[in-house]
């Protein structure tokens, strides 16, 4: 099973290098989520870059012979486009320009871009994101979007903050700027609580992660294979911190995609209740 694994991911990076390249010439590329819990790598592939949408379709068509998958209206709204590539059995994900499950969080994509750098894997080097920047992009992903964690989160978590390797000071400047904080705070002390329940060396955390926490690890609850964050009212209050920052901000049309997340959930939860699946919706 090891072997075939490995043989998965090295095939995998052999066509995300040539990948990368094609999409340099149009614009930076930086591989999101995809590498950090290496040496494993995720059931698809992520990428964000700045370059213009419709450019990465053709480069995507015109270069590989790939086709895109299915968009769901999240997809649509969070300006991120999948594309199936011949012989390799990942989704290629693409984020262009914009993050978040509504595509609401452009502040934080010039901090991903300006401070990503070269890392290693086997004989392909790819940018990836800063520490501090791969923990905002983790908390979207698991915060404001799945509302669960995986056991792979937690110690990838509790390793990058043991070691020292984040810069807490930044992590706040960016986070806060994007109404980001306290959901990243929460996931800090929930990651932190977690390891130390099972008598692990204590997270170290500041108390400027601690104090902006909404809620610890004792609300996690472990169902049907992760660690469940509970929606209401916590992870609901997060949202509305979120979209109260983009408004102050003067970001009007972010703060309008993001307010079309409640239609959005409904109708997801609708579709899964009636016919088993929410794809084509969230």
């Amino acid at each position: 099973m090891l072997e075939k694994e490995r043989a998965r991911i090295h095939h995998a990076l052999s066509i995300l290098s040539p990948i990368c390249a094609a999409l340099e010439e149009l614009g930076d590329v930086v591989v999101i989520k995809s590498l950090d819990h290496w040496p494993d790598l995720g059931s698809d592939i992520d990428l964000y870059t700045n370059a213009a949408a419709a450019d990465v379709a053709a480069v995507m068509a015109n270069h590989f012979g790939a086709r895109v998958a299915g968009r769901s209206w999240g997809d649509r709204l969070a300006n991120k486009w999948n594309f199936i590539m011949p012989g390799l059995p990942e989704l290629v994900e693409v984020h262009a320009g914009r993050l978040g499950q509504t595509g609401e969080q452009t502040a934080i994509t010039s901090s991903l871009l300006d401070h990503a750098g070269p890392a290693q894997f086997e004989s392909h080097k790819f940018r990836v994101p800063a520490a501090e920047d791969r923990l905002i992009i983790t908390t979207l992903q698991r915060m404001y979007r799945h509302f669960y964690l995986r056991i792979c989160d937690v110690a990838n978590t509790g390793r990058a903050l043991a070691s020292n390797a984040v810069e807490f000071r930044r992590l706040y400047s960016v986070a806060a700027s994007a109404g980001l904080w306290d959901g990243l705070a929460t996931y800090l002390v929930i990651v932190a609580g977690y390891i130390q329940s099972y008598g692990c060396e204590e997270v170290p955390l500041p108390p400027l992660v601690t104090s902006a926490a909404r809620f610890g690890a004792e609300q996690v609850r472990f169902r049907r294979r992760f660690l469940r964050v509970p929606i209401f009212p916590q992870a609901a209050g997060l949202y509305i911190s979120e979209w109260q920052r983009l408004l102050r901000n003067g970001e009007l049309q972010n703060a309008t995609r993001l307010s079309l997340l409640p239609a959005l959930a409904t109708s997801a939860a609708l579709a899964l209740k009636f016919t088993g699946s929410d794809k084509g919706v969230w």
